[in-house]
């Protein structure tokens, strides 16, 4: 229990520590203008309690990531652990905190057309694309699995009625003001979230578990499929919420808008993603003791399909009792639908800001949600699993352009770019080496020729993006 001792006491003093240290950075200010008071509209610029916008940011970036990603992740053993700490504390954390204040800065703006001010038109455009992909995916996939979690549980209830009944509420969360339905029911699921994992671990702490230690002897790939599902670049894809997500800086729009004042963004941002690498470390921790091991709770994973829901609802319930029966039921059913409805929003959002269409009219709203809605609806016929493959990694690949985003900030503000640098080569090569080493694109294997290539293309990113981003852009901005 050490490891896990010393990890959750690391990400709790991040928040005191590093977090301000980058407030600093950054250079907060409570009297700063703030997008909910410059351009409110009632709809989605209105100023937000702090611990509302808290609570709500956790459920946008959150949902079952922390859960499901986090009893996959422990699969790899216990230097899930590390990657869950670190990762949240100096990047995962540090990408959604500063992206979320630059985000802010920029009057709100969804990310691509923040991405299209720091690091050209091409990007932003590809960004426009594959942002509204991704959320579209999301929605419609939260659409699907919660839908069919319900129709096994109520039978008498088909599935294309949950689905239905999912579609309306989704509509009509993306439609109304932000504080009229989403700020009235996330901070319920919210406080709910963080009761549940609060709750196991006091389970983990009273109980007759033992949580493996990181040694020398477990510091190795524990995956059962360990040849094909390398540590390097496998496990920093398949653990992103609760390390970083490139999903989160879809969903900081939201919040950014309802800020009262720039402090908060610590809180709202840096505070709700240590919060969720807490979740997603509790539950590694309590996946692999309850279960007896690692090597026990892949085995059981892989004689239920590796359905982590069946993990959660297995945990809960055994640990919990009846609240944890109704607790593993919001995390299987009211998590992913309260990630699928910011999603549509997020959607509607980006579409908005490529257009310039103001969303404080009704009409206007629905000119651009219906359609949205239409695509939605089409794909729940389609089979995209092989599309869907690829989302984790093409999730991280959005948090590199991310991270690069926040460099250049940082550089153009004269700001200590070393907290961000490092972050973004790093996912640069964990991205590119996966491309070389994953059976989904080129599939070399972990050979050391694909670690070398990836190696290499960080390199050449890196040095672009370098001249051409940084170098070349400080020039200009000298030279006005």
């Amino acid at each position: 229990m050490v490891t896990f001792i010393i990890c959750l006491c690391l990400l709790i003093a991040a928040y005191f520590v590093y977090g301000r240290y980058l407030e600093r950075v950054c250079g907060v200010s409570d009297s700063a203008d703030v997008p909910s008071k410059t351009l409110y509209d009632g709809v989605d610029y209105l100023p937000m309690p702090l611990w509302k916008t808290f609570m709500i940011q956790l459920l946008n970036i959150a949902g079952v990531g922390p859960i499901f990603g986090a009893i996959m992740g422990a699969c790899f053993g216990p230097l899930a652990f590390i990657w869950i700490t670190l990762g949240g504390i100096f990047i995962g954390a540090m990408h959604d905190y500063i992206s979320g204040i630059i985000i802010t800065r920029n009057d709100g703006v969804s990310l691509p057309e923040v991405v299209g001010r720091y690091l050209g038109g091409g990007l932003r455009d590809f960004m426009r694309v594959m942002s509204l992909v991704l959320l579209i995916l999301v929605g419609v996939v939260f659409m699907r699995s919660p839908a069919s979690i319900l129709s096994e549980m109520a039978p008498t209830i088909s599935y294309w009625w949950w689905v239905g009944i999912i579609l309306v509420y989704y509509f009509i969360a993306t439609m109304l003001p932000i504080d009229k339905l989403i700020g009235k029911i996330y901070p319920l699921f919210g406080a709910a979230l963080l009761f549940m994992a609060l709750g196991l671990a006091v389970v983990l702490f009273v109980g007759d578990y033992t949580i493996p230690e990181l040694t020398l002897s477990s510091l190795r790939n524990f995956h059962p499929q360990a040849e094909s599902m390398p540590i390097v670049p496998t496990l920093f894809i398949s653990i992103a919420c609760g390390a970083i997500s490139g999903f989160h800086a879809t969903q900081s729009p939201l919040m950014a808008r309802c800020l009262n004042n720039e402090r908060e963004g610590r809180v709202s941002f840096y505070g709700a993603m240590i919060s969720e690498s807490i979740i997603a470390l509790i539950w590694a921790a309590v996946a692999m003791a309850f279960f007896g091991g690692v090597e026990n709770l892949s085995a059981a994973l892989a004689e239920n399909g590796n359905n982590a829901a069946w993990a959660v609802n297995n945990i809960s319930i055994t640990t919990l009792g009846v609240v944890g029966g109704i607790l593993a039921m919001l995390g299987v059913v009211a998590a992913p639908i309260t990630s699928g409805d910011t999603a549509f929003r997020s959607a509607r959002l980006i579409v908005a800001d490529v257009l310039k269409i103001e969303q404080r009219s009704i009409p206007k709203r629905l000119a651009i949600s219906l359609p949205l809605f239409a695509i939605g609806t089409i794909l729940l016929f389609v089979d995209f699993d092989i599309i869907w493959r690829y989302f984790a990694w093409f999730n991280q690949s959005m948090s590199v352009i991310t991270l690069w985003v926040i460099v250049v900030y940082l550089k153009e503000h004269n700001r200590n770019i070393w907290v961000a640098l490092p972050g973004a080569i790093f996912m640069t090569y964990i991205c590119t080496t996966f491309i070389f080493t994953s059976d989904q694109f080129i599939g070399m294997g972990s050979t050391t020729l694909s670690y070398l290539l990836g190696g290499l293309s960080t390199i050449v990113i890196t040095a672009v993006m370098w001249w051409k981003v940084v170098v070349k852009r400080s020039k200009t901005l000298i030279a006005e």
